[in-house]
């Protein structure tokens, strides 16, 4: 089931009365809501089962591995065993994901590789369907695994619990990344309805839904219709469909992670929120803790740090951020493409470390000068991103740099709903409360806002196309 769905629009109130109606009754005498529990992990694996149910397999072993190899881990107390467990237990649980995710890409490589050398060796390549939200719920599991591992949690050893921790439904698909001890301890705690929580719940659907059907999915109609003809193209409007697609990927993961933990909200559960008005950000460091923030701080906990993070010597600690994004880019896709734009994501954040950038922050004029060259640097980088070659992304790159023929008057109305999105962000990025429409104190400005929205989804929504980031 995807947000942006008829099914969802008929099927989630079905999902939050049955929910809430098993919480009361049969949760209201006990300290840990077992029934309600149940109930969502069936729910979790019966939705997840609608895609390909074979799949389901793949989560429940990623789930079952990592589950006992915790268990393992604590139970030992030498530290060769437990080091040899956790290797174990990540590397079996790695494998679904090297296996769908990655198998052509490394083939592929390798082939090309040794088709230099004139041997002509390789294996068959796979046509398989990737699991979805595979790179999701591997990872949660994993950094599991590793916080049990580093003692900063202990082993659940609830198999339910777990279970509903690795599966639940809101954010298997495309995140957020939670942590165990953040997601855990709301499982296992007995929930209430809250109608200050549902309201606010409320807010980040309707939110959500608006940057997801009307803005990046009406952004994208126009951005793959330029891309697709991109050799006919003019330079500025090969320029324009780079920005906007800066402007599409935003509200495509950020609409979903919007609705996620609207989502989560109305179930109960307080969900990390992602994204933290990314395109205001003076640096690329700061863009990367303010973006896809649930996977920025699993890449620092367990990649980063482990390697050294910035207690070290300065050679050692670029080496570690370059590492680190480069991890990065090849966990968005199998592809070289992804790759250098992790890359490039590293290189300008050394280059901001080196001079000390990273830590200044300017204020007045000189601040949005930055702002505009931080996003400059990020849309530069998107076009690596939304590329399948290196070809088609430098072709790109070149025609936009020796040719800015053309008109922008075809992108007249994607102006219109990005200068909505981006006048709601300044106003909670400046946190000017009175054109903060959606917690105005006045009931009117709240009600016309929520029904302008509610009206913008209805008559101007794009519906059933899929999230970018479903496919990681």
């Amino acid at each position: 089931m995807i947000f942006n769905s008829f099914q969802f629009l008929w099927l989630f109130p079905l999902i939050f009365c049955a929910y809430w109606l098993v919480t009361r009754f049969c949760g209201q005498n006990t300290n840990v809501p077992r029934c309600s529990n149940y109930l969502l992990i069936a729910m979790s694996y019966g939705l997840y089962l609608q895609w390909k149910p074979v799949y389901a397999l793949v989560l429940l072993s990623v789930t079952t591995i990592t589950y006992i190899a915790a268990l393992k881990i604590e139970r030992n107390e030498a530290y060769g065993k437990k080091l040899y467990i956790v290797a174990c237990g990540i590397t079996l649980a790695t494998l679904p994901l090297i296996v769908f995710k990655y198998y052509n890409f490394i083939n592929d490589t390798i082939t090309a590789i040794l088709g230099g050398a004139n041997i002509q060796v390789g294996l068959p390549g796979l046509n398989w369907v990737m699991p979805l939200g595979i790179s999701f719920f591997t990872l949660q599991a994993i950094g599991y695994l590793a916080d049990v591992y580093k003692h900063k949690i202990k082993a659940e050893r609830n198999w339910w619990n777990y279970m509903l921790f690795v599966s639940f439904f809101p954010q298997i698909a495309s995140g957020p990344i939670s942590k165990a001890a953040d997601l855990l301890p709301q499982i296992k705690a007995p929930r209430r309805f809250d109608e200050k929580q549902f309201v606010q719940g409320c807010k980040w659907l309707l939110w959500g839904m608006f940057l997801k059907v009307v803005v990046a999915d009406r952004l994208g109609l126009n951005v793959n219709d330029v891309y697709i003809h991109m050799m006919t193209n003019s330079g500025l409007t090969l320029f324009m469909a780079s920005i906007f697609y800066s402007m599409q990927i935003y509200c495509d993961f950020a609409g979903y992670s919007f609705m996620t933990v609207g989502v989560g909200e109305l179930l109960g559960y307080e969900l990390i929120n992602n994204f933290h008005r990314p395109y205001f950000s003076q640096t690329i460091t700061e863009f990367w803790h303010r973006w896809h923030i649930s996977l920025s701080t699993w890449l620092k906990d367990y990649i980063y740090i482990p390697l050294g993070g910035s207690r070290c010597s300065k050679i050692r600690n670029y080496t570690n951020i370059m590492i680190t994004f480069l991890v990065s880019g090849l966990w968005h896709g199998a592809n070289w493409t992804f790759v250098a734009w992790g890359a490039l994501h590293g290189l300008v954040q050394i280059i901001e470390k080196h001079f000390g950038l990273n830590k200044q922050q300017s204020v007045g004029f000189l601040k949005w000068i930055r702002i505009v060259c931080t996003f400059m640097i990020v849309s530069l980088a998107w076009i690596f991103f939304r590329m399948p070659t290196f070809s088609d992304a430098f072709y790109v790159i070149c025609k936009i740099l020796t040719d800015l023929s053309g008109s922008i008057a075809s992108w007249a109305a994607s102006f219109v709903f990005v200068a909505i999105v981006l006048f709601k962000d300044l106003m909670d990025e400046c946190d000017i409360r009175s054109l903060r429409l959606m917690h105005s104190g006045h009931v009117i400005v709240r009600w016309i806002t929520y029904l302008s929205i509610a009206i913008l989804i209805m008559t101007m929504g794009v519906y059933g196309g899929q999230f970018i980031y479903s496919g990681f």
